[in-house]
């Protein structure tokens, strides 16, 4: 049987870089193949660049980023910042799908600060099942057995807080996360500074702006090892959970596949198994 198939599909490029960027890495190393997918242009982020130069500065920063994890990379046309769930993009998105083949599909959660996240996670839910419905899109073959769907990791807590299904210790393949988010210079040394996302500005005179990058992100994503330290210790045992430092979690939607202990072990080959 060939290796399993998983698309991501972030609403930004460098989204899917932040969620699922260890984890691809890893699905690399065990032979799967992977799509990596920003819905939107990438037009809208930044404080000095914007439209098509953007874009195309953006486009060719994800491309880069592939290249580092070994796969395509694809930025689709919608516009940042005005992403609708309409139908047409709705058919776009089950075309996407269609034509990939995934057995794992993996994006953003419903509810989010973002309207291009909420309204990302909303197409991709609505094109659940519909992928298996001949009648629509009957130009592209439909799928025969829907794949699993499943949520990257949040801290919104309304409607609902996040549950992480999957925990996946992403320690071995940090620096690939790392060189990964090193290609998008308009996002990491930019425009998320300019924002103040990040709560400790890069220093004017940066002689080593990845590892002022790498500071950041460990302090961004060490605490969600601690809040699935259970989780993380059902998956990797007792001793050598408490251990792990950097994780990606998952949540699977109720609108797919279910993921049972077989597919799993198809899916997360890395993971341990029994």
């Amino acid at each position: 049987m060939s290796q399993a198939r998983i698309l991501a599909i972030g609403a930004h490029p460098d989204d899917v870089d932040i969620k699922v960027g260890g984890t691809t890495a890893l699905w690399k190393q065990a032979g799967c193949e992977v799509l990596l997918i920003s819905a939107t242009d990438g037009s809208g982020g930044h404080h000095e660049q914007k439209g098509m130069e953007l874009a195309k500065r953006r486009k060719a920063e994800a491309a880069a980023a592939g290249k580092v994890a070994g796969c395509e990379y694809r930025v689709l046309q919608f516009p940042d910042g005005g992403l609708v769930p309409n139908l047409e993009n709705r058919l776009e998105i089950i075309r996407l799908i269609r034509n990939f083949k995934p057995e794992l599909v993996l994006t953003h959660r419903p509810n989010d600060y973002h309207p291009d996240h909420r309204y990302t996670s909303q197409l991709v839910q609505d094109s659940a099942y519909m992928v298996t419905v001949p009648a629509i899109c009957p130009e592209t073959p439909h799928l025969r057995y829907n794949p699993v769907f499943g949520y990257f990791a949040d801290d919104f807590q309304k409607p609902i807080p996040f549950q992480a299904d999957v925990v996946v210790d992403i320690g071995s393949v940090f620096s690939t996360v790392m060189s990964m988010l090193h290609c998008h210079e308009s996002q990491f040394y930019e425009w998320l500074p300019y924002n103040q996302v990040f709560m400790e500005l890069m220093p004017k005179e940066c002689p080593d702006r990845k590892g002022w990058l790498e500071g950041i992100m460990r302090k961004w994503l060490s605490p969600l090892a601690d809040r699935f330290r259970s989780k993380v210790m059902e998956t990797y045992g007792s001793k050598l959970g408490q251990g792990v430092q950097l994780i990606e979690a998952f949540e699977i939607s109720e609108y797919g596949a279910s993921l049972n202990e077989e597919k799993k072990a198809r899916l997360f080959p890395f993971l341990p198994r029994g």
